[in-house]
């Protein structure tokens, strides 16, 4: 091999080598190219993406263009957790194929056909941009949108399927300012104002918040069949037009608004407080009531569809996703039985809870006095808002979850456990002498008073004419620990899973009831006794039920199981002796309950007075009157009552009309 050979084989290998470098070296600034891209990207940095534009593409774009257009999809469509990868397969030269996954308001989104094309400029690598590198199809001039498609909350409904809450329509009346404004603007203001019965002040706020006198201006929502409708319906000519309006619409009857609440929109510590439940600034959450309670079950998940538009048409989906709608809860409510009950307690501070004796079943759920649901989503008028202050918002307080001083009522567990432990016999007399009695001089200046004063009596007597001393005596003979014992086979204190939060009953604030005076008390439901009066029409259905208490529900279930909860409640042995005695209370003369005596139906029950002062002597102290009656042929109902401050009313019987006209409606 001469020399000319050997130096042209040494340039050709030089040459090569500088060839494999230079391409290695090309190679790894794209790499760092893409890397830049690929980071800037994953975190959203737009503006200093902009900077690694090639000059060419920068002038078919500004930074600012370029940085908002970024910003407005992206954020439009909620892109969240980026990642960009590269895609390691043949490719063009100075091409980058890549792919990106991102989380949207429509999903997880995936795309693999992106392709970065790079120019060298100065020594670096730099982007060709367009469109395409948003989204691989998009071209100059498309826009991407996104549509949501609405889920449907959840329908509350009643035991025979009746809608008690739903998603529906209600109407909005609102002005067109461009009609409104042009003629006696003060007087049809004030017009307005008197018909709807709100402040001027309101609707002058929302035509001053209103830039474009072009634009419809809302002022209040209102149910479709609110009779105002009809006046307003004439006035289309001044301006005022009503348009209709998806919402929350409720059974429109105040006896539902405690238990069924109401939804709204949701507050910034709400979302703070459900940042992992999907939802957003413009959600509505359930607020009070059921509502609240199976917000889980009735809330729907909106579907998305984020597309591109070309032209004004849709030439391609991104991602999309379908709505999930709310899943419908159905109750165990008697809607007609719950208006009735409310009805008949004509708003009075009270509680009300029935049951049906051999399913557990809750019939009613009544809270008075309560609201219209509706109200939370239409207005308030003046009117309302004034008759709510006078009564100190007493609709605001959920009076069937709130624990109550049962009084006489709590009777029937004391001659129960003194029945089952052998201290009382039903048929022995027991002497008493005079309307008050002591233990013994030990409890100093502190007596049990009773109205009746026989001057002996056995257990019928002392249930049909409430003998607060019989049963007193009764509950020393027991002891604390039996009482209470005896108390927890009705159920009093544990709590009731019934799908709705209601307080927790007790005998005592202790494991115990540290004193005879107490002890002595709490026979005939003083003393530290709460219940609720759902607990009461629980405890009352034994004597319907073969002596058992039925597990209580409130929402039906598929499949539904019919369980016992306390078994023999009320023994075989003892059942037709507090039958009897308790139905005297009701159908024989002289009884507390006498006044609530329906023809042709057989109820046993009890009346009871609970007295709320600080002291025996206190004469400013308040009484809380309650009763009970369920039926004992039919056995469909157990209906418990209690209403507060009734002293200058009769005591309990202020609560009898409601029950007697409530049950010869309901079992007639």
């Amino acid at each position: 091999m001469n020399k000319n050979n050997l130096l042209i084989q040494l340039f050709m290998m030089i040459t090569v080598c500088l060839l494999i470098i230079s391409g290695c070296s090309n190679s790894d600034k794209q790499q760092k190219t893409f890397e830049q891209f690929s980071n800037l990207v994953s975190n959203q940095k737009y503006d200093q993406l902009y900077g690694l534009l090639s000059n060419e593409s920068k002038r078919t774009i500004t930074k600012e263009e370029f940085v908002e257009k970024y910003t407005n999809i992206y954020s439009g469509i909620e892109a969240d957790d980026i990642s960009v990868s590269r895609i390691e397969k043949e490719h063009e030269e100075n091409i980058v194929p890549f792919s990106i996954k991102m989380k949207t308001a429509a999903g997880e989104v995936s795309l693999s056909s992106y392709q970065l094309p790079l120019v060298k400029e100065e020594k670096e690598w730099k982007i060709t941009w367009d469109e395409s590198l948003i989204f691989p199809t998009m071209k100059p001039g498309d826009k991407v949108k996104v549509r949501t498609m609405k889920a449907t909350r959840g329908s509350i409904l009643d035991r025979n399927g009746y809608p008690l809450a739903k998603d529906g329509e209600i109407k909005t009346v609102g002005i067109n300012p461009e009609v409104f404004d042009k003629s006696n603007r003060e007087g049809k203001i004030k017009e307005l104002a008197a018909i709807l019965d709100i402040n001027e002040e309101r609707i002058v706020k929302k035509l001053e918040q209103n830039k474009n006198p072009k634009y419809f201006v809302p002022i209040v929502d209102m149910m479709p069949d609110n009779e105002i409708l009809n006046t307003l319906q004439e006035r289309g000519a001044n301006g005022i037009f009503i348009n209709n309006k998806t919402s929350r619409t409720y059974i429109n009857h105040k006896a539902f608004g405690r238990l069924l609440g109401y939804v709204g929109s949701i507050t910034a510590e709400e979302l703070e407080k459900n940042k992992e439940k999907g939802y957003s600034t413009t959600s509505l959450i359930g607020k009070a009531g059921l509502e609240q309670v199976y917000e889980d079950t009735l809330r729907g998940f909106d579907g998305v569809e984020i597309y591109i538009v070309r032209d004004q048409e849709k030439v391609e989906t991104i991602a999309s996703k379908e709505p999930q709608h709310g899943q419908d809860i159905k109750l165990t409510i008697d809607s007609n039985l719950q208006s009735i009950i409310y009805d008949e307690m004509n708003e009075e501070k009270g509680s009300a809870a029935a049951v049906h004796p051999k399913t557990g079943e809750v019939l009613a759920l009544v809270s008075s006095p309560s609201y219209n649901s509706n109200r939370y989503t239409t207005y308030v008028t003046n009117e309302e808002q004034q008759s709510r202050e006078e009564s100190d918002f007493a609709d605001e307080v959920n009076r069937f979850s709130k624990l109550y001083s049962p009084g006489s009522v709590f009777k029937l567990v004391t001659a129960t456990t003194g029945l089952e432990k052998g201290t009382i016999d039903p048929e022995k007399q027991i002497s008493i002498n005079g309307r008050s009695w002591q233990k013994d001089s030990s409890w100093g200046n502190y007596s049990i008073s009773r109205v009746n004063n026989q001057s002996s009596v056995n257990l019928k007597d002392a249930v049909k004419y409430s003998d607060n001393i019989y049963f007193a005596m009764s509950a020393l003979e027991l002891g604390s620990d039996a009482l209470i014992s005896g108390a927890e086979k009705f159920g009093i204190g544990e709590p009731l899973e019934v799908g709705y939060p209601l307080g927790d009953s007790q005998v005592s604030n202790s494991e115990s009831i540290k004193s005879d005076i107490l002890l002595a008390d709490s026979g005939y439901g003083q003393g530290e006794v709460l219940v609720t009066t759902l607990n009461m029409a629980l405890a009352y259905s034994a004597l319907s039920n073969d002596g058992n208490i039925m597990a209580p529900s409130l929402v039906q279930e598929e499949n539904q199981n019919i369980k016992i909860w306390k078994e023999s409640a009320i023994g075989s042995a003892h059942l037709p002796t507090l039958q009897r005695a308790f139905t005297a209370v009701i159908n024989e003369e002289g009884g507390t309950a006498n006044d609530a005596k329906i023809s042709g139906i057989t109820l046993a029950g009890k009346t009871g007075t609970a007295e709320i002062k600080a002291s025996q002597v206190d004469e400013n102290g308040t009484e809380n009157g309650w009763f009970i009656a369920t039926d004992l042929e039919t056995a469909k109902i157990s209906l418990a009552v209690v209403l507060e401050d009734v002293k200058e009313r009769g005591g309990s019987h202020a609560t009898l009309p409601i029950i007697k006209n409530t049950l010869s409606d309901y079992l007639k």
